[in-house]
């Protein structure tokens, strides 16, 4: 095994933080398959609307989802592709 001295492995361990909590980890993981607002997010977890809106706050901050406005609703998606790549690890 070699290991590259050079390689920072900064973004990696950043979205590995904030993929570190169960909540953000479910919420990612729902989204990777499909687009949804909050209220069908927080109906599936099962979870406060605050609750789910302070994970999606954080997940937008740290470029790992994107709100998309649909009429009166905002529909969250990733757009991390490694954020895609991790969850798709787990499977």
């Amino acid at each position: 095994m070699q290991f590259d001295i050079n390689r920072q492995f900064s973004e990696e361990a950043e979205i590995l933080k904030v993929l570190g909590h169960p909540i953000r980890l479910k919420i990612v993981a729902g989204l990777c398959t499909q687009e949804c607002n909050v209220k069908h997010i927080w109906e599936c977890l099962g979870l406060p609307q605050a609750t789910v809106s302070q994970h999606l706050a954080l997940l937008k901050h740290k470029g790992i989802i994107q709100g998309k406005r649909d009429g009166v609703e905002v529909r969250y998606s990733v757009t991390n592709t490694l954020a895609k790549k991790l969850i798709d690890s787990l499977d």
